[in-house]
């Protein structure tokens, strides 16, 4: 019979695996609209001026929510129909690359966003 220690040990290895899992399975929009945030100055300013760093900060967080194809297409529905709401709405594809960013998608008002991989 095996010992209520390993037992335990792998309820918790289980439970921790299934966490994981869900953790990648899919970005929210809440998530990524919260992380994108900072930048709302700095977009209604027409996209001039420093970036604040925590709009930087909120760049490299939606980078690390956008790690899979299912979650850059999910952050793409989120942020597409807000883009157009900001004075200069292309200014938003300067942030990843200001902020030293390498998002593996391009933020912009057109984007097709079943297109992205």
């Amino acid at each position: 019979m095996a010992s209520s220690g390993m037992i335990k040990f792998t309820v918790v290895l289980t439970c921790l695996a299934v966490i994981a899992s869900h953790a990648e399975a899919a970005v929210s929009c809440t998530g990524v609209l919260n992380s994108v945030a900072p930048c709302i100055v700095y977009l209604n300013g027409d996209g001039i001026g420093p970036i604040p760093p925590t709009c930087c900060a909120g760049a490299r967080s939606v980078e690390l929510q956008t790690r899979t194809t299912p979650n850059r297409q999910a952050a793409c529905r989120c942020l597409k129909p807000i883009l157009n709401s900001f004075p200069n709405p292309s200014a938003v594809s300067t942030i990843a690359p200001k902020c030293g960013v390498n998002l593996s998608f391009k933020i912009t008002p057109s984007m097709d966003c079943a297109a992205i991989h």
